[in-house]
C-alpha cells in the first residue's frame, strides 16, 4: 500500500483514532505503539494539548516512555509538541488578548442573531480559551459522547452559526468541528497549517507524507489537508483506521 512508504502518517483524532473526547481503547494504543517504533506518526486535532494528554498518552501501555517518532499537534495546527524525554512545545501561534477580546464578543453576538437556544443541559465549559484557539461546544466539553453525536448531525445548527460569525471577524478562520464545536484561529492557521509545518520541521516533502481523516469532505475539518498536496486516506471510524493500520504492519 502506498501510504506505508511514506516517511510520515499524519492521524486525526476524533473519529478517526477514538471517539470525540474520549481515551483512546487500548486496542489502538498498542497498534500506535509498534506503528511508531518503525514510521514517524503525527496526530492532529482540534484539542487542546491537555486533552492530548488524557486522550492520546495515557492509552500507551504503562512504561512506554519512547515518543521520539510521535508527534502532536492540538488546536487544529496551532501548535507542534516533540519528545525529547520530555514533552517540548515547537512553536505555538498564540491570540492575543484583544484578538481573543474580539472573537468572544463576536461570537456572543453571532449566536443571538442566529437566535441560537442553548440546551437545557451542559456539561462543562461552553466558550474555551485554548491559547492559540476558541473552541464553542454547544453542550460543554465534557458532554457525553451520545448526546454530542445527537446534537448536531447534519452540522447545520453549526454552519448556521459560522455564517453569522465569519463576516464579523474576517481576519480569522472559523471552523465546524467535531460533534457539537466550531474552533477559531488565526487566519489560515488550520490543519493544513500544521502539516506544513510539520514538513518544515521534519524537512519534508508532500510526496513523504500522508494524512488520515474522517472529515476530509468540503467543509470537514480535516478538508484543508488536501489543499498541502499529501495523500490523503478517508475513514468511517476508528475501526477502519485499525484495520488501515494492521494492513501497514503486515506488509
Amino acid at each position: 500500500m502506498v501510504a506505508y512508504s511514506k516517511k510520515l502518517i499524519i492521524f486525526d483524532l476524533d473519529g478517526t483514532l477514538g471517539r470525540s473526547k474520549c481515551p483512546l481503547d487500548p486496542e489502538i494504543g498498542k497498534l500506535l505503539q509498534k506503528l511508531i517504533a518503525i514510521k514517524k506518526v503525527a496526530i492532529i486535532s482540534g484539542g487542546g494539548y491537555p486533552q492530548f494528554q488524557t486522550q492520546i498518552l495515557n492509552a500507551f501501555p504503562v512504561g512506554e516512555n519512547n515518543f521520539s517518532n510521535l508527534f502532536l499537534v492540538p488546536t487544529s495546527g496551532t501548535r507542534l509538541y516533540t519528545w525529547r524525554g520530555t514533552w517540548n512545545e515547537q512553536y505555538a501561534e498564540h491570540l492575543s488578548p484583544k484578538e481573543k477580546e474580539k472573537i468572544m464578543t463576536s461570537l456572543n453576538s453571532a449566536l443571538k442573531q442566529a437566535d441560537y437556544i442553548q440546551p437545557t443541559r451542559v456539561y462543562g465549559t461552553i466558550i474555551e480559551d485554548r491559547g492559540s484557539q476558541i473552541t464553542f461546544s454547544a453542550l460543554g466539553q465534557q458532554a457525553p459522547i451520545a448526546e454530542k453525536v445527537a446534537w448536531d448531525p447534519t452540522r447545520k445548527k453549526r454552519e448556521n452559526i459560522v455564517s453569522f460569525l465569519q463576516p464579523k471577524i474576517p481576519e480569522f478562520d472559523v471552523r465546524v468541528g467535531g460533534s457539537t464545536s466550531i474552533d477559531i484561529t488565526k487566519k489560515g492557521v488550520n490543519k493544513a497549517y500544521g502539516i506544513r509545518k510539520l514538513e518544515e520541521f521534519l524537512h519534508m516533502t508532500p510526496d513523504d507524507i500522508v494524512f488520515v481523516g474522517d472529515a476530509l469532505f468540503p467543509g470537514g475539518n480535516d478538508y484543508p489537508a488536501k489543499a498541502t498536496g499529501v495523500d490523503c486516506i478517508s475513514v468511517k471510524n476508528p475501526e477502519e483506521t485499525k484495520t488501515l493500520i494492521r494492513s501497514w504492519l503486515a506488509e
